[in-house]
């Protein structure tokens, strides 16, 4: 090791190479008061250059604010109609609105039930020109002009439809969460005519779960409300 190296410098030459004193806190890093003033002043520095630039977006927001035109809306509203059960809605929503939130937030239609809100349980199904969709996957701006039929417009007057009569008969539900979903697919399915025999009923349901397990009553639900409702000719 180098000797000279080791050997301490004199005051007179350290104050000679650091005029503002500065060096002297490094050269006694190890004492306990160098090392809580060092973190300290890191400390300052991190926080001035993290809270620096969102303190400065205050000021950008604020700005922003004061400078946007007041009374102008933050969502573009379209204006347009439903034909729902056989009633005609005018609607002024969000092109983006789905037909389940236009059905469930803007009609106060809450039969089609809103379950994983990715077309993946059947909770929301309904009829579009008697056919089945999810409608938390459709817009509802795009229905105009179909008809569309909820669970609240299969029954007529206080007569049951024939598929909802079948599933009080046969205990096809339990929670009862599913059974409107359940209850307009299964008026679809026996329209389609795949209602041969149980194996083909379990398949052509099979995109409406029940969490429940009540499958073998749902069958059996449609199976007997097919006996009592002719399929429909495609």
């Amino acid at each position: 090791m180098n000797e000279e190296a080791s050997e301490p410098r004199h005051p007179d030459e350290l104050a000679g190479m650091d005029p503002t004193g500065g060096l002297d806190e490094i050269l006694i890093f190890g004492s306990p008061e160098t090392r809580r003033y060092f973190l300290k002043q890191v400390a300052g520095t991190s926080a001035a250059i993290g809270l620096g630039p969102a303190l400065m977006g205050i000021g950008s927001v604020e700005a922003a604010e004061s400078t946007a035109t007041p009374g102008v809306a933050s969502a573009v509203v379209t204006k347009f109609q439903l034909k729902i059960n056989g009633k005609e809605h005018i609607l002024e929503v969000d092109p983006r609105t789905t037909l389940l939130d236009a059905l469930r937030e803007h009609l106060l239609l809450t039969g089609s039930k809103k379950g994983c809100d990715h077309g993946q349980c059947g909770a929301c199904t309904v009829l579009v020109n008697g056919r089945r969709i999810n409608s938390c996957l459709s817009l509802a701006i795009v229905h105009q002009g179909d008809e569309i039929t909820t669970i609240e417009g299969l029954a007529k007057g206080d007569e049951l439809h024939p598929v909802q009569a079948a599933f009080l008969e046969h205990d096809g539900f339990q929670c009862g969460y599913c059974t409107p979903g359940q209850i307009c697919s299964a008026v679809a399915c026996i329209a389609e005519d795949h209602t041969k025999n149980d194996a083909e009923i379990r398949e052509w349901m099979s995109g409406n779960l029940c969490r429940c397990g009540a499958y073998p009553n749902i069958v059996a639900a449609v199976k007997e409300a097919q006996s009592k409702t002719p399929a429909k000719s495609a």
